[in-house]
């Protein structure tokens, strides 16, 4: 990819990443900007796949109140989680 068609990614990925839900937001945004990048392509394919997830699906498992059924939204969620809950 070239540097501007990365910088598209990454502008349609920041507006995807913008939830309706405050609480969503200050994760993924954040994550986006400052993790994403640094990813395995495999883990950037899971994120972009998480974001196609519904607002409340996506509260509840960053909230830790269920697990996603799905093994990669749930890998992915562990590392947002893991990005912001540092053990």
């Amino acid at each position: 990819m070239t540097a501007e068609q990365l910088a598209t990614e990454k502008k349609r990925l920041w507006w995807h990443s913008r939830r309706g839900m405050l609480e969503l937001d200050v994760l993924l945004l954040p994550f986006l900007e400052e993790a994403y990048s640094d990813l395995s392509e495999e883990n950037k394919a899971k994120y972009r796949k998480l974001l196609d997830c519904e607002d409340p699906d996506l509260f509840k498992w960053f909230m830790q109140n269920g697990r996603p059924e799905d093994q990669d939204h749930a890998d992915i969620v562990d590392i947002i989680l893991k990005r912001v809950q540092p053990s």
